[in-house]
């Protein structure tokens, strides 16, 4: 990976990465495809909403259809046919969350995680080597390691033993991928640690000062968030960690989230994002504006001639209006799914590409104020 920083504006940072499958400027939100494919869209409509990276998850790709068929198309991008840069998480979040092992069984232990399938019930055990394995079949350009996640809020001492076991987990893994390399294997791959500790300052420090010292990895996440405490909550821990995070690499924010969320922590200094509220929230008729968020389910849509949002110029804006959307919804049409996903999937990028904008030219003070002033009279809209 090769990585320069564009330019700053305060805290706010635009970078870019150039990796083995494009190019990828930040402030940059990316796309979940979960399976491989981003829901209800496929590449064509990602390229044209220029998509520069989207997420595949390493534990569902794993169990279904399996990463050695993935490898026979010699990895995802020609798997799904889209050609820009693919990131895969560890799968230790869902391992975490829907592999729940019965009470007989501890699901984290020293040496990985033990799950249960939730396709089969068949039992599976997550190692920092094997999720490498996986996900150099997956031939992803940045693969996310096994780490340690804990929901909260939790015990100081549960905190205390996930950065433990993440630090030594990210140093089998940073080992195990030098190894791997020098083989001739994931050449073109590159590999982020994600940094723990809940929302405890001391804990976060210490788990970014142990992990920003693996001088190997090529860049590093913020990982743990998210996850039950407060927005506020959130946003300090950020802040107080990307002070420990190194400046020449990278910095990842992981799930988060609305768009509100993205502008506090590009505030402050983050590069990447990703979430599947977008898309989510499209399907379940929560479409996102420059004035704030709609329910176009609502009464009031039935016969608004107007588009989405008339400040935007994505696909389903330039071609129909809110009454049509509403219809579709309301009919439970299938079109309505890709329609809703573009617009909320566009509004997220181009805000991102705004964002970038705004930072070159100094201007993310001003840009940042007018965002929140967009919203203040959303219900008028």
């Amino acid at each position: 990976m090769q990585f320069k920083i564009d330019a700053t504006s305060g805290n706010a940072r635009a970078t870019t990465l150039q990796m083995a499958h494009g190019t990828v400027q930040t402030p940059v939100f990316m796309p979940v495809g979960t399976q491989g494919v981003v829901k209800a869209l496929d590449h064509n409509d990602m390229l044209n909403l220029g998509a520069q990276i989207i997420l595949g998850n390493t534990y569902h790709l794993y169990l279904r259809p399996g990463n050695k068929l993935i490898k026979e198309f010699k990895g995802l991008h020609n798997f799904s046919k889209f050609p820009n840069n693919f990131l895969t998480d560890s799968g230790g979040f869902q391992a975490f969350s829907l592999g729940k092992m019965d009470k007989k069984n501890s699901l984290q232990d020293e040496n990985g995680i033990m799950f249960r399938s939730h396709i089969d019930g068949s039992k599976h055990y997550f190692t920092p080597r094997s999720v490498l394995d996986i996900q150099y079949d997956l031939n992803s350009d940045i693969m996310m390691i096994l780490d340690d996640l804990v929901a909260l809020p939790n015990t100081k001492q549960r905190i205390e033993l996930s950065i433990h076991r993440t630090t030594q987990w990210a140093k089998e893994a940073i080992n195990y991928h030098k190894e791997q390399k020098a083989k001739g294997i994931g050449l073109d791959q590159n590999i982020f640690a994600i940094i723990q500790g809940g929302i405890d300052k001391d804990l976060r420090k210490i788990s970014a000062t142990e992990l920003c010292a693996l001088d190997d990895y090529d860049g590093f996440a913020i990982g743990g968030l998210s996850v039950g405490e407060l927005n506020q909550q959130m946003y300090e821990t950020v802040e107080y960690t990307t002070q420990f995070m190194p400046t020449h690499k990278p910095r990842y924010l992981m799930g988060v989230g609305t768009p509100e969320d993205l502008i506090e922590n590009i505030d402050r200094g983050v590069d990447m994002f990703d979430c599947v509220m977008p898309t989510r929230n499209a399907r379940n008729g929560t479409l996102f504006t420059t004035f704030g968020r709609i329910n176009i389910k609502g009464a009031r849509f039935k016969n608004d001639h107007n588009p989405i949002d008339d400040k935007c110029d994505c696909y389903t804006c330039k071609n129909y209006s809110r009454a049509y959307i509403n219809h579709l919804l309301r009919s439970g049409e299938m079109t309505y799914f890709r329609l809703a996903s573009i617009h909320n999937l566009h509004y997220y990028l181009d805000l991102m590409r705004k964002a970038r904008e705004a930072i070159l030219n100094n201007n993310w003070i001003q840009f940042k104020k007018n965002f929140y002033t967009q919203r203040e009279n959303n219900e008028n809209r």
